[in-house]
């Protein structure tokens, strides 16, 4: 199956074994495969890691839309950026939370 990569479509690559692909293309193959499933949960830690700023925005473009439709979305960042795609951001320190906006 065809990884979808936003404008760009790895579907080329669709055969290639995972280490012979980007770490941004494997992170964007992994969104695509999670989210074919339609999940009723979705977590993600640092979902936008290894992404440069085009990708990460249109990672978080499906992440939030994944949100709308239904899915329960929650996003693990120390990136402001990403953390304000939410509605919610909940901010921990050493095992506390220390705020909750939204």
């Amino acid at each position: 199956m065809p990884c979808y990569g936003g404008e760009n479509v790895i579907s080329d690559k669709s055969y290639t074994l995972p280490d012979r692909i980007s770490g941004g293309e494997q992170q964007k193959c992994a969104l695509a495969r999670a989210l074919s499933s339609s999940p009723s949960l979705i977590l993600a830690d640092e979902p936008t890691g290894n992404l440069d700023s085009g990708s990460k925005k249109e990672v978080m473009g499906l992440l939030r839309e994944a949100d709308e439709d239904c899915a329960t979305v929650i996003v693990v960042t120390h990136d402001p950026e990403v953390a304000s795609y939410s509605r919610r951001i909940i901010r921990l320190r050493d095992g506390s939370i220390i705020g909750d906006e939204g």
